[in-house]
């Protein structure tokens, strides 16, 4: 299947897809706040620049896009029929980058939480989950 776009118009719309201040991003910003939670964003000194960091807490807050990061929802499997390779690869590339940079921030004594674009369905189930982690790390027992 061709595509319907030339390639600068491609190019074009592609440059629009934003990767930063995302719809999915602004709401667990709203809920983290709705917590009481304060927090930094994008923090570049960090391995893959988390979307939501609470430093104090030494929480790394990642919201994913289900297809651009390889969720196994509905979403996340599906698979664009033009260019098919291409996306495969495209979307492995970008797990493998996730999964490097989750590992250095837990080798750097992070912790770190995933929020996919599909949780955003239930945000109360969310908002859940986000005051278990906002809890401060239990000391361990040695």
């Amino acid at each position: 299947m061709t595509d319907v776009y030339d390639k600068a118009k491609r190019s074009a719309v592609m440059a629009r897809v934003k990767s930063k201040d995302t719809s999915p991003e602004r709401t667990v910003r709203r809920i983290l706040t709705g917590l009481g939670a304060r927090y930094r964003l994008h923090r570049k000194d960090l391995p893959g620049s988390p979307d939501i960091v609470m430093p104090g807490r030494k929480l790394a807050v990642f919201v994913h896009g289900c297809f651009w990061h390889g969720h196994d929802c509905a979403r996340g499997a599906r698979v664009p029929k033009a260019n098919r390779d291409y996306w495969l690869a495209k979307v492995a590339r970008n797990r493998a980058r996730d999964d490097q940079a989750q590992s250095a921030l837990r080798d750097g004594g992070w912790r770190v939480e995933i929020v996919w674009e599909c949780e955003l369905k239930d945000k109360e189930r969310l908002a859940q989950r986000l005051v278990e982690r906002l809890a401060p790390p239990r000391a361990s027992a040695n």
